[in-house]
């Protein structure tokens, strides 16, 4: 039978509203033209739909029995129609995942970038540590993330780009820790992972993808990563480092070396890591993450 769905669609807000003048104000049409509406329908399937009382109408059975079928295909068309409104408001904004610190020492010079060429466009910035932005990731939260490899957490069906290259780096006072730069006769000295453990040593904390990959490479070496401090912040680490309460590992992109604040030297350095550009591909990128993603390529 074919019935517009405009008709089903003034069925539906009549039963939901229980009133013909509601479901009009609703709708944007006069109680005349719900009462056509209904009427119409009523005929074209040879039913009564309601029970017309002074204020309030009421369901017959047959109403009943329509509105069962009627109510989810109607709410599923209007969530459809709310899904394409929000698309477009989707597209006026960036989501992104990232640490603080690459946040800070990494992103902005892009951000700016992006708000110069898209200044309509809103940049949400979620922070978190590597395996929490996959999960962000995960869940659609975001439109990409930036981080930190390795990062067990991020996998599926990820589109992932290394994006730039660093090295995990100890950092301390050296009027604090003199002997961690200067042998006894005044050579710059070189450290193994074994001496580091002589010092107070300083990291992210346990759920950060850095504090998985230091325990891993001590662990390689029979050692045991004992840190004196956690914490969720590189730049705190730094703070802490330059007062002397401690040797600080950080990554080398969010240090400069000044009078305070030094790096040590070690006997083998760390393996090299990187930074990591991941994005669902079964989700579309809006124009500005494409846009960052493109800038980050290129300065590859």
């Amino acid at each position: 039978m074919d019935i517009s769905y405009e008709l089903y669609k003034v069925f539906y807000y009549v039963a939901t509203s229980r009133s013909f003048s509601e479901a009009g104000t609703k709708l944007f049409i006069s109680q005349s033209a719900v009462s056509q509406s209904i009427r119409s329908l009523e005929r074209r399937l040879g039913q009564t739909l309601f029970v017309r009382k002074t204020k309030r109408v009421t369901l017959t059975k047959e109403g009943e029995m329509l509105f069962k079928h009627i109510e989810p295909a109607v709410l599923l068309i209007l969530r459809g129609e709310q899904q394409v409104l929000n698309s477009g408001k989707l597209s006026s904004q960036l989501r992104i995942g990232a640490s603080d610190t690459i946040c800070r020492y990494v992103l902005v010079p892009y951000f700016k970038k992006l708000h110069e060429q898209f200044p309509d466009v809103h940049i949400n910035i979620i922070n978190g540590t590597s395996p929490q932005c996959a999960h962000l990731l995960d869940s659609g939260e975001v439109d990409l993330i930036l981080t930190n490899s390795p990062n067990a957490a991020l996998g599926g069906d990820r589109n992932v780009t290394p994006v730039k290259t660093f090295h995990d780096v100890f950092v301390g006072n050296p009027a604090s820790f003199p002997s961690c730069f200067r042998t006894a006769a005044g050579h710059r000295r070189q450290l193994t992972l074994s001496e580091l453990l002589h010092y107070p040593l300083m990291m992210l904390s346990k759920r950060s993808a850095t504090s998985e990959f230091l325990h891993e490479q001590f662990r390689r070496q029979s050692l045991d990563l004992a840190p004196s401090i956690e914490l969720n912040s590189n730049d705190l680490l730094l703070d802490l480092a330059r007062i002397g309460l401690g040797i600080a590992c950080i990554p080398d992109y969010c240090f400069r070396e000044d009078s305070e604040l030094r790096e040590l030297s070690l006997a083998e350095p760390l393996p090299a890591r990187q930074l990591l550009l991941a994005y669902d591909d079964a989700r579309p990128l809006t124009p500005a993450a494409e846009a960052l993603k493109a800038m980050l390529a290129a300065d590859k």
